[in-house]
């Protein structure tokens, strides 16, 4: 992470980039976010059940959820709304998660099962479109527009990010700006939504800062996450290294060496996406180029410049141990790297 970024997440106290302490201040009503979660998803349904328990127990880390309650408690004064608010941002999540473990016929999810690998991709889509009608549920039970205005948007944008993927016809044309359009819908929008769901709930007149800290924080979380693709190994993911190469996605990375890349080397890329089921030894020298080229370094150095704009954008917020925790996030992001 560059200085810029690191001086903004010391502007309340040494930055940790732990998770576990980022979520102290919202330790507790994370825990209620978990118990309002087991609320929303019951239905009196065998099925849906068992395919719930599974979900429930590859929630993964609530990183989302986590910016929800600390969004709303920047000015120290925690909203009990924004409990099942968060509970919902992650139920949206989670509903992403299935459809595009079913979209990309995907086999594990951090180290688990996918749920069309445990049933079919049939049940898969119909439990995302469960999950995403519960989430609706809640946010009209909940009695407020705005939210639910704000997670419409996201979700919307998140399908179109995901039919822009699906639509692409030659994957090594996707330029850069192809990318920051896709990955501003599939993933800086939610966590953008859940800043500007949790400034709804309980910090008003910071609503459009937080808003721009999750879509910058959003931004650089998923370079980062395209960069452990290339970096990390199945222990740190919880799925291979190289999974987006063997997909065929095309990711920062990879779009900046094809920028700089020789002829040899641009023929042993183009031949690995000309095969169904490149091996291990392709996407090796793949890899391999990519870092040659230059694209690791380009990717780390762009998530960066959005980790910068995040901290930035918490500039003007008060001092409080939320806002801190919020600073501290742009580390945790960006050190996932390491």
């Amino acid at each position: 992470m560059s200085a810029p970024a690191r001086a903004g997440a010391r502007a309340v106290r040494a930055p940790s980039g732990q998770l576990h302490e980022i979520q102290a201040p919202v330790r507790e009503r994370l825990d209620e976010v978990a118990a309002e979660l087991q609320r929303v998803v019951v239905a009196d349904f065998p099925m849906i059940e068992a395919i719930t328990g599974h979900l429930l127990s590859m929630k993964g880390k609530m990183f989302r959820p986590t910016l929800t309650l600390l969004a709303s408690a920047v000015e120290g004064r925690p909203e009990p709304r924004a409990i099942p608010l968060a509970a919902v941002v992650e139920l949206v999540h989670l509903a992403t998660l299935v459809h595009d473990d079913s979209v990309d016929h995907s086999t594990l999810r951090r180290g688990m099962p996918t749920i069309n690998a445990l049933f079919t991709h049939q049940i898969s889509v119909i439990m995302g479109d469960f999950l995403y009608s519960r989430a609706v549920v809640e946010l009209v039970r909940v009695g407020d527009m705005a939210p639910l205005q704000v997670l419409a948007h996201a979700t919307n944008q998140m399908t179109i990010g995901e039919m822009r993927q699906l639509t692409a016809l030659d994957a090594l044309r996707f330029s850069e700006d192809d990318y920051d359009a896709l990955i501003h819908a599939k993933t800086a929008s939610l966590l953008s939504a859940a800043c500007e769901i949790g400034a709804i709930a309980g910090a008003a007149p910071h609503r459009q800062a937080l808003a721009r800290y999750g879509l910058q924080l959003g931004m650089a979380f998923q370079i980062v996450d395209d960069l452990l693709d290339y970096t990390a190994d199945a222990s740190t993911t919880g799925k291979p290294t190289g999974l987006d190469l063997r997909e065929h996605k095309v990711t920062l990375p990879l779009i900046h060496a094809l920028r700089h890349v020789r002829a040899p080397g641009r023929a042993v890329v183009e031949r690995l996406f000309a095969e169904s089921e490149p091996d291990d030894e392709l996407i090796a020298n793949v890899i391999g180029i990519v870092e040659e080229y230059g694209g690791l370094d380009y990717a780390r150095s762009r998530g960066e410049r959005f980790a910068e704009e995040a901290a930035d954008a918490l500039s003007k917020l008060p001092d409080s141990r939320a806002t801190a925790a919020l600073r501290d996030a742009i580390v945790y992001v960006m050190e996932r790297t390491q």
